[in-house]
């Protein structure tokens, strides 16, 4: 009998949520076929089958939170598909387990996972008056999301959970931790990244609430009108706003930017794309920006760091990690010791990511331990930005467009003027480990490498 576990899915990820099962008790399965999703606060990834036989128990539910290494199936490598015992077990899958005692009457009683029963407490959204939209009829975020919007868009105002004295905004008292669970519920904790002094906990529990306001400022209520869309945020769109706003109010931000001519870099380029795409690797101009990062890193450490609480730590290992748009959102995966990879390992290790991240195909793992970004969000009209630093990093590098500009460069002796692909780079750094000094110099090697082509291929 094979038990099969709930695997680990990150080396800071201790449980998962089951959001679907793909089998049946009953069902015979093959190596590695997908029995189930599950989700976490970072990716959603498959759990395969470790080996062929029948499916004799589901013991996890859509909805349940089970911890890393508890049982989720069992499966029986002796058994087939016709002699499975139909007393074995439901061939319905187990109901998620009901949230202790949320409140008396018919929400008590509707399909809810947990995590979604806290989630409509939060939001004010009595479950009863929710249609399910899931496997049967069980009650979804998106649900419990639109079903909160309903309630702007009927009442004018922002909803907030029934145990708070606050009834809209206007009533709202200044400060935002006295106005009920939205106030704190909303706002990632600072004790998750291990990284906020007490001063900066005493911030955090006064942090502007989004629709809401901030102390004496207030946001006027929301007066829908013909043609209006209202769209609740996706699961990983909420991940992403509390991780900008908790990133942006714990680390003091500064943006220093460099003009980079990358002509050498590109003839670099010219002189090897093809070899490389005949063996089924894209070149890119990320790969090398990637590859000079990496130096760079090598010779001003302290960019590859975190913040503790009263110390910050930089670490050995420097995983590279890769900002990829997907068709649900933005992903940041990291690419493991990148130090450690030639030119053509990095470039192969781009392709990867970005293919996964696209085809839904990332896991966990693949987005934990990140020690600084590199973000290239695209080839139209991006002069440069300052991007928000991904936490818990202490460092986030953002490349622009590369357009053909006029360029100064020496020529026989003197100054002239030449046509060269020219990017601009912005690099965000956090003010409390990173001075302006080490920024710059940081950023200006990581410029000397791309002008002059300073790689092996």
């Amino acid at each position: 009998m094979i038990d099969v576990q709930m695997p680990q899915l990150g080396e800071s990820v201790a449980e998962g949520t089951v959001t679907q099962w793909h089998v049946k008790v009953g069902e015979y399965v093959r190596r590695e076929q997908p029995l189930l999703e599950v989700a976490t606060d970072k990716a959603d990834s498959e759990v395969p089958s470790p080996g062929d036989g029948v499916v004799t128990e589901i013991l996890a539910g859509e909805g349940d939170v089970v911890a890393t290494g508890g049982l989720l199936c069992k499966i029986d490598e002796n058994a087939t598909a016709a002699s499975a015992p139909e007393t074995s077990g439901s061939t319905e899958q187990p109901q998620a387990r009901s949230a202790p005692a949320e409140a008396e009457g018919e929400g008590s009683r509707a399909m809810a996972s947990p995590s979604n029963r806290k989630l409509a407490r939060e939001r004010g959204v009595d479950l009863s008056s929710v249609d399910g939209t899931g496997e049967r009829g069980r009650i979804t975020r998106d649900d419990i999301e639109r079903a909160a919007k309903n309630t702007v868009s009927a009442q004018g105002q922002v909803p907030v959970s029934s145990s708070s004295s606050a009834g809209s905004p206007a009533s709202a008292p200044p400060v935002p931790r006295a106005a009920g669970p939205v106030a704190t519920s909303r706002r990632a904790s600072p004790k998750v990244n291990s990284g906020a002094s007490a001063e900066i906990a005493s911030l955090m529990d006064a942090v502007p609430i989004p629709g809401v306001g901030y102390r004496s400022y207030k946001v006027p209520p929301f007066s829908p009108k013909d043609g209006d869309e209202v769209i609740p945020f996706s699961r990983r769109r909420r991940i992403t706003a509390d991780h900008m706003v908790y990133s942006t109010t714990v680390s003091p931000h500064v943006v220093t930017v460099a003009e980079i001519d990358i002509h050498a870099t590109s003839e670099l380029r010219n002189q090897h794309k093809r070899a490389f795409k005949e063996e089924g690797v894209s070149l890119t101009f990320l790969t090398f920006v990637v590859a000079a990062t990496v130096k760079a890193l090598r010779e001003f450490p302290k960019l590859n760091s975190r913040v503790l609480d009263d110390a910050f730590v930089q670490f050995k290992d420097i995983n590279v990690g890769i900002a990829v748009d997907t068709p649900s959102g933005l992903l940041v995966a990291n690419i493991k010791q990148t130090d450690q990879l030639s030119l053509r390992g990095i470039a192969m290790q781009i392709t990867d990511l970005a293919t996964r991240a696209r085809a839904g195909k990332i896991t966990a793992d693949d987005l934990s331990g990140t020690t600084f970004t590199v973000s290239n969000p695209g080839r139209k009209g991006n002069l440069f930005g300052g991007a928000i630093i991904s936490q818990p990093n202490v460092a986030i590098l953002r490349v622009g467009e590369i357009k053909k500009r006029p360029v100064v460069i020496e020529a026989d002796g003197g100054d002239a003027i030449a046509i060269h692909p020219v990017m601009f780079s912005a690099l965000s750094y956090d003010h409390r480990v990173v001075d302006g000094v080490e920024a710059n110099e940081f950023l200006w090697r990581i410029s000397d490498i791309l002008t002059r082509a300073e790689f092996e291929v």
